[in-house]
């Protein structure tokens, strides 16, 4: 159709239900065809029935993926069609169910015996007249789409094409304001700030750069809105820390700490390092799966000049 040529992929459920009203459409005649008094949005509920017997309205509901008041609405509606028998007491005594009446037996030999085969076959021909099996394409979709929804691709996409406006650069003077503000903002959220934080972010030239540290600066359209440091280390173990990352709640989303982790991991593989050492909190866990993500790995038994600070990861800079 022109229209959806159109609108290219962002109609994709607009032309799905366009396609799932024709075929609802057709199910309809189809029934009448087979002189069947029978809609086309109960059969799932009715094949389960006719299957497995007496069932509970949950259990139907668990076999068939619809919810419990979808369920319960259509158990009425066949009821009325008197095709179903609700609130029946199970063998045991111990459940209500509902199960298919004398007159809703008939019409599921009708429907499964006699009508299906028909469909069947109808369905069949289509397939061998198209170029792709729909049957087949729905099945792998519905698997693909379990593993990691539509949204969840959409969000990805999103980051990263918002990330190609993210500009990773050397810290200089003029980013002084916004390292400490954007350390102070996370850091006031969620703890206290200690003095080991007011010794870097009150003087980070003094403090990091003097000592062979690095820090970087996330530039969001120019805005400097994610920061992190590499704070070289006095330690026979670990040659420097990653510190101080920070990223402003307004850049969340843009994969600003994954590209600040990255520049900061180069820069220390650039100077030779082969540990990396961080320390963290837990309830940040966000920053946690980051790391991970990073290829951190969890350490214990460091000391620490930070009170909130409750895990340590390391780094193997020769092995990533």
């Amino acid at each position: 159709m022109d229209f959806f040529n159109k609108t290219g992929k962002m109609a994709l459920g607009s032309r799905l239900r366009l396609l799932t009203a024709k075929v609802t459409e057709d199910a309809a005649k189809i029934y009448e065809l087979y002189d069947v008094d029978f809609s086309p949005k109960w059969f799932p509920v009715f094949f389960t029935l006719s299957e497995d017997g007496e069932m509970t309205i949950s259990e139907i509901a668990t076999e068939i993926g619809h919810s419990q008041p979808s369920v319960t609405k259509i158990i009425k509606e066949m009821a009325t069609a008197g095709l179903v028998k609700d609130n029946l007491q199970s063998n045991d005594k111990r459940r209500n169910v509902v199960d298919l009446t004398e007159k809703g037996i008939e019409v599921a030999d009708k429907i499964i015996k006699v009508q299906s085969g028909d469909i069947d076959l109808a369905i069949d021909s289509i397939i061998s007249e198209a170029t792709h099996n729909l049957w087949e394409a729905i099945e792998e979709w519905e698997f693909l789409l379990e593993r990691k929804s539509l949204l969840k691709r959409v969000h990805e996409q999103k980051k990263l094409r918002e990330s190609l406006d993210v500009e990773i650069v050397d810290y200089n003077p003029q980013y002084q304001a916004a390292f400490r503000s954007l350390n102070e903002e996370w850091i006031s959220t969620y703890f206290e700030m200690e003095a080991a934080d007011y010794k870097a972010l009150d003087d980070p030239e003094a403090y990091i750069l003097s000592k062979g540290g690095k820090i970087f600066v996330a530039l969001y359209n120019g805005e400097p809105l994610g920061v992190c440091a590499l704070i070289k280390m006095e330690d026979p173990v670990y040659d420097f820390e990653m510190a101080k990352m920070a990223v402003s709640p307004k850049a969340q989303g843009k994969n600003m700490g994954w590209l600040l982790g990255k520049a900061i991991i180069l820069a220390a593989k650039d100077m030779g390092a082969s540990k990396l050492y961080l320390e963290s909190n837990t309830i940040l866990k966000p920053a946690i799966n980051l790391y991970h993500k990073l290829g951190f790995q969890k350490i214990i038994g460091r000391p620490t000049p930070y009170k909130r600070c409750n895990i340590q990861m390391e780094l193997d800079l020769q092995n990533n």
